[in-house]
């Protein structure tokens, strides 16, 4: 089986345990990014079984027409990214390991490592440490300080036990499932929105970008927190307003800001303006990149791509294209 992995950053796939599960299929494994229909048309011509790395690159309908080959997507969680209709109507089969219940520690540890990180001004430091100058930043401490989140989901309940751990008071808010997850585990919820917002010293957001939350964060209640609060997003920069946070960023509130994700990935514009800004750090989407969890994610993929070669396919998304193939 031709089988064509994208977006391998780190070219690490081949190093990773799980990758014998593949030999003696015949692997391509691209290492750079493109999005261009054209490029990905010809690199995967040939290609019957594609895998995607989360939702690096979109597979659309104009992509789909021209990959006469392809049998199987193999991925894991979500595939916005994906035309699902396009690849039923091609009986193309979606596998996708959804890990219902799990959630992903690596991206809470990340977002832990952004909070502690961003308020003791450790990039910062270390950048000026490198140049010569010693303590050039004065932070805060977490302890008593107000941790809000945002959406106390899978994640959410995760960062409150890392909060409650440094002795933070911990406030959530979120539609009512939120609610209901938060009482049962003695976590106070605030009674909307703006309470989250105004009460926060750190506030980070764990919500699934969904056109209903698209924008859910506005101007208005990032106007809302205070002048040394710090705002944390990794989840999808689509849950902020378009252009909100660099201005409220020029406005003095929040007074921090570290991000994981931006509007267009892979960002490699050195100029955009979050870049430029002394109270904010940034980092490349790293959320859930880590060696274990590679290992998972790839074996749960190569596991699904054995399934569907032996006519067993499970975690199938678009059902109706087995059936469209079988006829």
């Amino acid at each position: 089986m031709k089988i064509s992995i994208l977006d391998d950053y780190q070219n690490v796939v081949r190093t990773l345990k799980c990758f014998p599960k593949l030999a003696g299929h015949d692997v391509t494994v691209w290492n750079d990014h493109t999005q261009d229909t054209d490029t990905l048309a010809q690199r995967l011509k040939d290609t019957e079984v594609l895998v995607t790395i989360r939702e690096r690159t979109p597979i659309r309908a104009p992509l789909i027409e021209r990959l006469p080959r392809l049998k199987l997507i193999s991925q894991t969680s979500v595939y916005p990214h994906i035309d699902v209709e396009a690849c039923t109507r091609r009986g193309i089969v979606l596998c996708s390991d959804l890990h219902p219940g799990e959630p992903s520690f690596a991206t809470a540890e990340l977002a832990w490592c952004l909070i502690i990180s961003a308020m003791r001004s450790v990039p910062q430091e270390v950048a000026a440490l490198k140049s010569g100058r010693w303590q050039s930043t004065i932070g805060y401490a977490l302890r008593g300080r107000t941790l809000g989140i945002l959406g106390y989901g899978r994640i959410g309940t995760v960062l409150a036990r890392y909060g409650r751990a440094f002795e933070m008071p911990v406030l959530a808010w979120g539609r009512d499932r939120s609610a209901e997850r938060a009482r049962a585990d003695g976590v106070p919820f605030a009674a909307s929105k703006a309470e989250l917002f105004e009460r926060a010293d750190v506030l980070t957001l764990h919500v699934r970008l969904t056109p209903e939350t698209r924008g859910l964060v506005t101007a208005a209640d990032l106007a809302r927190m205070k002048p040394a609060a710090l705002i944390v997003n990794t989840s999808r920069a689509g849950l902020i307003e378009p252009g909100a946070l660099v201005a409220a960023l020029e406005a003095g509130r929040p007074g921090m800001v570290a991000v994981d994700v931006y509007e267009e990935e892979p960002m490699l514009n050195p100029d955009h303006p979050l870049l430029k800004m002394s109270n904010v750090v940034c980092t490349p989407h790293l959320g859930y990149v880590e060696r274990d969890g590679y290992e998972r994610i790839f074996g749960a993929v190569f596991d699904q791509i054995l399934a569907y070669i032996a006519g067993k396919p499970f975690n199938v998304i678009n059902p109706e294209a087995l059936k469209k193939r079988e006829s």
